[in-house]
């Protein structure tokens, strides 16, 4: 995916879930943040951030903050992204769905029970199936992780998920990690055990669990390679 004109600024402070406060050109600036979630650990003072300029849009704030540098990583925090590359990789076949052939149909936002997934999918042979897409921004020493606050949200799609698994559908999880050259990834069970333990369950039933990392740059962000995942909460030795 492709973002428009990028500008960098100096991280200041956020004052509420959408909204923060950049050195833009020596002017303190307030800016929309893509992204409702804690990013404590990204959102530091003094921290490199990247904005996309849409003052021409006659929006009440003119730059979205999409990424930051976190030490010799670009992290793309956009919460919007995930979505977007993963369809993007659907339609180009980096994104294998096992057991699945080559998708002729990909809808995004189909809801089956009670919940709304984030893609509707049909292969070559009429098999359907469907996939949720969870966003990570989170990582300590080359581990991502998932997710950084609770989320009963995640869990009750899992739980949908299984469902659509004992139907005869595929079902997968497919975890976008917005940065490169990440070892692993893990269900962070210091932040949510019960959405590991959640996800773990998941896996056990037949759902897919798949993780790509994202090549970043300040103005564009595209589906990569896979990412080992590591289910076993044993292996997550770090608080994270």
């Amino acid at each position: 995916m492709q973002y428009g004109k990028i500008v960098k600024a100096r991280f200041v402070e956020r004052p509420n879930r959408f909204v923060a406060v950049v050195d833009l050109d020596g002017n303190n600036t307030p800016v929309h943040v893509k992204n409702t979630g804690r990013c404590k650990e990204l959102l530091v003072g003094g921290a490199m951030v990247y904005l996309e300029d849409n003052s021409n849009k006659g929006r009440k704030l003119d730059y979205d903050l999409i990424a930051v540098e976190k030490g010799d990583l670009l992290v793309n925090m956009d919460s919007q992204a995930p979505n977007k590359v993963v369809g993007e990789g659907l339609k180009n076949g980096r994104i294998k769905l096992s057991g699945m052939g080559e998708l002729v149909i990909i809808k995004p936002e189909k809801t089956y029970g009670d919940s709304r997934f984030d893609f509707y999918v049909v292969d070559e042979f009429g098999r359907e199936g469907y996939l949720e897409v969870k966003g990570v921004t989170l990582e300590h020493n080359g581990v991502a992780s998932f997710p950084d606050a609770p989320t009963e949200r995640g869990i009750k799609h899992l739980n949908e998920l299984t469902a659509v698994k004992e139907s005869g559908m595929y079902a997968g999880i497919v975890f976008v990690v917005q940065m490169e050259g990440m070892k692993v990834f893990v269900p962070n069970d210091y932040r949510h055990k019960a959405f590991g333990e959640a996800l773990r369950r998941a896996k056990q039933s037949g759902i897919e669990v798949l993780a790509h990392e994202c090549k970043v740059a300040p103005d564009t962000l595209t589906i990569g390679g896979m990412v080992p995942v590591d289910l076993n909460p044993s292996r997550q030795s770090t608080q994270i």
